[in-house]
């Protein structure tokens, strides 16, 4: 059985009540999201662009990659381009698939679709209402060195970078 006990403009919230091996019901509350983007704009070899963005629910300041929820029925590398421009005010020539993971499985249908981004071109951000974002190009090592020093705690951004870390040393 699933019962919608909220809904809002990006997400709902479902009363879902299953069993389990036991036959036994469970009741578990469900976050349905439609889905998301993340990108990861290269500069080149050595730069990334990056996002400093205020966030309500954590009340600070976060250092982040470039993400966005998808709008209904829009595929996601439209979404994750229309996300690069808005946020950081750069098109890319190439996007390409790096994968796909859940946000927090435990709660939550979102999936997180994963894009890398070159060919960079800058144009002009195009913020949607109440967004306060700063795009910064950082390089690898200070990447690496705010992600140690836990600088870094948005974690689609430290998944991603840690994917894309981790592929790309396959090739050297």
């Amino acid at each position: 059985m699933r019962e919608t006990v909220l809904s809002t403009p990006r997400f709902t919230i479902e009363k879902r009540v299953f069993a389990y091996g036991d036959g036994e019901p469970i009741t578990q509350y469900t976050v349905v999201h439609p889905g998301a983007v993340v990108i990861l704009p290269l500069i080149d070899t050595d730069s990334v662009v990056m996002i400093r963005q205020w966030r309500q629910a954590a009340q600070e300041e976060l250092w982040e990659l470039p993400a966005g929820t998808l709008e209904p029925g829009e595929k996601p590398i439209h979404a994750a381009r229309r996300e690069l421009e808005e946020e950081t005010g750069h098109c890319a020539r190439d996007i390409t698939p790096l994968g796909r993971f859940f946000t927090s499985p435990g709660i939550c249908t979102e999936v997180m679709h994963a894009f890398v981004a070159e060919g960079l071109v800058e144009t002009c951000q195009n913020l949607d209402r109440g967004e306060v974002i700063q795009p910064e190009v950082l390089s690898w090592e200070r990447l690496k060195k705010m992600i140690i020093g836990g600088d870094i705690r948005d974690g689609k951004t430290l998944a991603v970078l840690g994917q894309y870390y981790l592929l790309s040393r396959q090739h050297t």
